[in-house]
C-alpha cells in the first residue's frame, strides 16, 4: 500500500493566498518526514478552490526540498499547455530528481482558462488525445515531429532525454491520466497508462472503472503482466483523530465554505450552466467514504478500497481543516498511526 498526500493549495474563506501556498509546501515537507510515499499537486487558474496555477512549478520546489518522496502533478491541465513544453519540464524534473517525478495530466474543464491561454473549447472537447499522444512521444522518442490538427512542426531533438537517466536504466517519468468518463478510461488503457480516479467516486465506481480499463487494455494487446503491474491512483480525503466525531466535525466545519467559495468562482468559457453539488452534503459524503476518523477506521477504509478495486496507491487530501498546524498534525498522524496498520 502506497499512501500519499493530495495538495490543492486551497484558499479557505478569510485566508490569503500566501497562507494557502505555505500550507501546501508544509504538507509536502511533513509528508516526507512522516514516511508517506508521495505528494500530488493540483493546479487551478483564477479561482480560490486552489491557488497553485502551475503544478510542475510547485513540484520543482517540492522536489528540491525533499530527498525521498515521489512528487506528482494531479493534474497538469493539458489543454492549457503545449505538450512539448510540458514534456520538457517533466523530463527535466525526472532527471534532476533522480526519477522521483510523476506527471499526471487531465482534460480539465470547460473553463475560461481555455480563452485566456488561447487553446479554445475544441482543445478541451476533442483535442486531448492528440495532445496526450504528442506528450508521450516526447517522453519516449529521441526526435519528434508533429502533423496533427492542432500541433504541427518539423522534427526536433528531444533535450533533455528522459530515458538517459542513469544510463538508460530508468525509463521516462511515469505518466498518469485523470479519468472521469468511459472515453478517458479507454484512452488511458489503450496507451497502457495508469488512471487517477477522483475522490467523488466510491469503491463501486472505482471498481467499475478499473475493470473497464482492463478490458480496453486487453483489447489493445497489452500483455497480462503489464496490465497487472499498472498502479492506478485513487484520490480521497484523510482526516485522522483519536476521537471518532472530531475528524468529521473538523471537515464539516471547514470544507463547505471552501467548496462554496471555490466552486462558485469557476466561469465557463461558453456560458454553459453548471450543476453545483451541495457543499455540506458533499463533505458529509466524503467523510463517510474515505479515511476520516480514528487510525484503525482510516486503515480499514483504505484496505477496503484496495480489496474492492485492486488500487493500492492513494492521494489523500490532508488540508481539509484549512489550518496549517492542524494539517501538519493530520499528516503526522497519517504517517505515524495509520501507515503501520497497513504494513
Amino acid at each position: 500500500m502506497r499512501v500519499g498526500a493530495f495538495v490543492l493549495a486551497a484558499q479557505f474563506p478569510g485566508q490569503g493566498q500566501e497562507e494557502a501556498l505555505h500550507r501546501a509546501v508544509r504538507s509536502a515537507e511533513v509528508a516526507e518526514e512522516c514516511g508517506l510515499d508521495s505528494v500530488w499537486l493540483a493546479e487551478h487558474h483564477f479561482v480560490p478552490y486552489g491557488v497553485c496555477p502551475s503544478a510542475v512549478t510547485l513540484a520543482a520546489l517540492m522536489l528540491g526540498r525533499t530527498r525521498r518522496i515521489r512528487v506528482g502533478t494531479a493534474v497538469s491541465v493539458l489543454p492549457n499547455a503545449h505538450p512539448v513544453a510540458l514534456g520538457e519540464q517533466a523530463a527535466l524534473l525526472h532527471i534532476v530528481s533522480g526519477g522521483r517525478f510523476s506527471l499526471g495530466v487531465g482534460r480539465g474543464g470547460p473553463w475560461v482558462d481555455l480563452e485566456v491561454f488561447g487553446a479554445g473549447l475544441e482543445a478541451y472537447e476533442s483535442g486531448f488525445p492528440e495532445a496526450l499522444d504528442l506528450l508521450l512521444r516526447w517522453l519516449r522518442e529521441p526526435r519528434v515531429s508533429a502533423e496533427g490538427e492542432r500541433f504541427g512542426f518539423r522534427e526536433v531533438a528531444v533535450v533533455p532525454r528522459p530515458d538517459e537517466l542513469m544510463g538508460g536504466e530508468l525509463p521516462g517519468p511515469e505518466t498518469v491520466v485523470a479519468c472521469t468518463s468511459p472515453a478517458t478510461v479507454r484512452l488511458a488503457a489503450e496507451r497502457g497508462l495508469p488512471m487517477l480516479l477522483g475522490m467523488h467516486s466510491d469503491d463501486e465506481e472505482k471498481a467499475a472503472m478499473t475493470a473497464l480499463w482492463r478490458t480496453h487494455a486487453r483489447a489493445a494487446g497489452h500483455p497480462p503482466e503489464v496490465i497487472a503491474g499498472i498502479g492506478h491512483v485513487a484520490a480521497g480525503v484523510a482526516q485522522i483523530s483519536d476521537c471518532p466525531a472530531d475528524a468529521a466535525e473538523t471537515l464539516v466545519k471547514a470544507m463547505p465554505g471552501w467548496l462554496r467559495q471555490g466552486l462558485d468562482a469557476h466561469v465557463t468559457v461558453d456560458g454553459r450552466q453548471r450543476a453545483m453539488r451541495d457543499p455540506v452534503a458533499y463533505t458529509e459524503m466524503l467523510c463517510a467514504m474515505h479515511p476520516v476518523g480514528p487510525p484503525r477506521l482510516a486503515a480499514d477504509r483504505l484496505a477496503a478500497t484496495a480489496e474492492a478495486t485492486g488500487i493500492t496507491r492513494f492521494a489523500l487530501l490532508v488540508e481539509g481543516s484549512g489550518d496549517v498546524a492542524a494539517t501538519e498534525e493530520n499528516v503526522r498522524m497519517l504517517g505515524a498511526e495509520v501507515l503501520p496498520l497497513l504494513a
